[in-house]
């Protein structure tokens, strides 16, 4: 997704750090080359007072060379057959089996509009048909099902997100660039990040809290890959990647982010059960908005265009023509931060709501709806 890193020279904020990041999807080339899809996206640290969680490292080993060789190995020969490559009309992805029905969890911007999928598996250079099951683009999130579940496939273990710790080894597994069944390694280099990422050729505008960042590499076509611990666990799907101006668009070295393994669970879970989600978890104010901007023509906040009646903004006296300028105390100038003000938030918690009406300022407690 296409947004920038912040120049060197810049001062940093103590608040929020734009990045530009671009969706690991990639494109299919006549040669078998690729190129990343461009949708915009921003990452920023969690709101005060919202620690991203982290689990007690494990108490330090020491470990030979060959040791860590063999754990590496031995992850890959574990995992890397329950990862594939997914086709979806002229853009490659990756995916991961789910169970032993053929269910593969992926992203939405992976399978796009399209219902039906060409899924290559590690051990067979045949595509097998595939259906989508539902996509949750809110999420970043989709399911597709297998025809039929060729002999051999297996579904990947999943992890604990509570167990996620900075400094963790973890290999990213996918289809970078269109060549399958690919390993890159790195370690997990913060957890709790805020990723926004933009609509613009194949980001589906997600706002997604609580994900992994990593140091492996991520490039496009690893989008609905695996990034695996040292228990051969996925603990998340590799979704973005962080490019740099300054390297003109390229990918930004070791910085990677993928959407954590208990959202994956919620989302996939519901899907196979329900054939959609039905409880997202997600905090909604329950209005359609567009940003607007000051008299310097810097963004100034969301304008109100519609608020839902019987939605938690109309419910709290919030209605068309209103300026969001705030929730919970964080400023709000976007779309993109308003959403971000709300992603680590819960369906009928309360929040205060800062804005303007005829040039007024005004508050108002909000009860949070459900996305």
């Amino acid at each position: 997704m296409d947004a920038s890193l912040p120049s060197r020279r810049r001062r940093r904020t103590a608040r929020r750090t734009p990045l530009s990041l671009t969706a690991a999807l990639c494109a299919v080339a006549l040669a078998g080359g690729c190129s990343p899809a461009g949708t915009t996206a921003q990452v920023s640290a969690e709101r005060p007072g919202r620690a991203a969680h982290s689990a007690q490292p494990a108490p330090l080993t020491q470990r030979s060379g060959n040791d860590l060789q063999t754990d590496y190995e031995t992850v890959i020969r574990n995992v890397l057959p329950s990862v594939v490559q997914i086709e979806a009309g002229n853009s490659l992805g990756s995916g991961v089996v789910y169970d032993g029905q053929g269910h593969i969890v992926t992203n939405a911007h992976v399978i796009g509009s399209r219902r039906t999928f060409a899924v290559t598996v590690a051990n067979s250079e045949q595509p097998l048909r595939a259906e989508l099951v539902s996509s949750f683009p809110e999420q970043d999130l989709a399911v597709i099902k297998l025809d039929t579940m060729p002999r051999g496939l297996k579904a990947a273990a999943f992890g604990d997100t509570a167990k996620v710790a900075v400094g963790q080894i973890v290999l990213a597994m996918g289809s970078p660039l269109g060549l399958s069944s690919s390993v890159t390694q790195g370690i997990v280099s913060a957890v709790g990040r805020t990723v926004s990422e933009g609509a613009a050729g194949g980001g589906t505008g997600a706002t997604i809290a609580n994900m992994v960042q990593t140091s492996a590499a991520i490039n496009p076509g690893n989008s609905g890959g695996a990034l695996v611990n040292l228990d051969s666990e996925v603990i998340g799907i590799p979704t973005l990647a962080a490019t740099d101006p300054e390297l003109g668009n390229g990918t930004a070295p070791g910085i990677g982010f993928a959407i954590p393994v208990s959202m994956v669970r919620t989302v996939a879970d519901q899907i196979i059960k329900h054939g959609r989600v039905v409880d997202s978890g997600r905090a909604a104010l329950g209005i359609t908005g567009r940003t607007v901007v000051g008299p310097d023509y810097q963004p100034a906040g969301v304008a109100v265009v519609t608020a839902r009646k019987g939605g938690a903004a109309a419910g709290a006296g919030i209605k068309a023509g209103d300026i969001i300028t705030g929730v919970g105390g964080v400023r709000v100038t976007t779309i993109a931060s308003l959403s971000e003000a709300l992603a680590a938030d819960k369906p009928d918690q309360k929040v205060k709501v800062t804005f303007t009406r005829g040039g007024a300022t005004k508050t108002a407690e909000v009860t949070l709806g459900e996305m």
